[in-house]
């Protein structure tokens, strides 16, 4: 059996696409398209349905799926012991991330990460939606939302802490706020989905619902909106470090820390075993992002 065309099986399966599947993997359309026909022909079934809109498994596809993909970890894993020990990352990694993370942190560090990797080839979604990473045919997505699939696995690459920020126009203007409760009588800055804020006190946790005029599903829009004097944020200080060096924003209520759990995740698809360019994406970028990370 070859191991290539299982390769190809196992992207069709998640692309739905055989010239798609067979692009990532540097083979035409008909190529492609032959190679599958020679892995059914071994299997002595039809693995495909092909029609002009679509592809789709077979029943006995369906059934094959799980023994390539787990045919293709172990080979993965046994290639990545061999020799030196370590693995030795080739062919094309499908990343997913947020846009602002992707853009801010993820495309700077990819210079160094292919450097480091020159057989590896990156195909990336830079977007705020939460995409199905095996529909999609992702091998690895970084979030910094809850986990709620069960069928991923979550490995922690750096911490996500959340501060109160405003700029020192707003400041000069309404001043600075003492106490949590304060921010009643500020104007503030919402994020969708964040709208409720939760201060660690003396006296206990203290919850702040605020109303503001303003109110955005975009975490650099909520940021900017703070640099402009538009009102007290919270923001996380991955996204606002810049501008709380250089002195656009500033921190405000420091001795009353928000209480959230937070974190930056890699996540993948649950198997036996890791793949190695999965492997080298979350040990590389743990490293880069560092304990704690830079942003903070």
């Amino acid at each position: 059996m070859n191991i290539e065309h299982l390769r190809l099986f196992v992207r069709i399966a998640f692309t739905h696409n055989i010239s798609q599947a067979g692009k990532e993997l540097g083979l035409s359309a008909p190529v492609a398209s032959m190679h599958i026909n020679k892995l059914e022909e071994n299997m002595g079934a039809r693995l495909i349905h092909r029609t002009t809109r679509k592809v789709s498994l077979t029943q006995e596809g369906e059934a094959f799926l799980p023994y390539a993909e787990e045919i293709l970890s172990s080979i993965d894993a046994a290639q990545a012991t061999i020799g030196s020990g370590k693995a030795c990352p080739k062919g094309t990694l499908r990343i997913t991330a947020s846009a602002s993370f992707g853009r801010m942190h993820l495309m700077p560090a990819l210079k160094g990460f292919l450097t480091q990797y020159p057989d590896l080839a990156v195909d990336i979604r830079l977007t705020d939606s939460m995409v199905d990473l095996v529909e999609g045919g992702f091998d690895v997505a970084i979030r910094n939302a809850d986990l709620k699939d069960s069928t991923l696995i979550a490995r922690k690459l750096a911490t996500d802490k959340r501060i109160m920020v405003a700029s020192p126009g707003y400041i000069a203007l309404h001043g600075k706020p003492k106490f949590p409760a304060d921010l009643k009588a500020h104007l503030c800055i919402n994020q969708t989905g964040l709208e409720s804020w939760v201060f660690d006190t003396p006296e206990g946790v203290e919850h702040i619902k605020v109303k503001g005029k303003i109110k955005v599903d975009h975490g650099e829009a909520v940021r900017d909106a703070a640099v402009d004097g538009m009102g007290i944020a919270m923001c996380a200080t991955w996204i606002a470090y810049q501008q709380l060096r250089d002195g656009s924003l500033v921190q405000v209520l420091e001795e009353y820390p928000l209480i959230d759990h937070s974190a930056i995740w890699a996540v993948y698809p649950s198997s036996r075993q890791l793949a190695p360019k999965v492997r080298a994406f979350i040990d590389y970028f743990a490293q880069r992002y560092g304990t704690p990370p830079y942003w903070d």
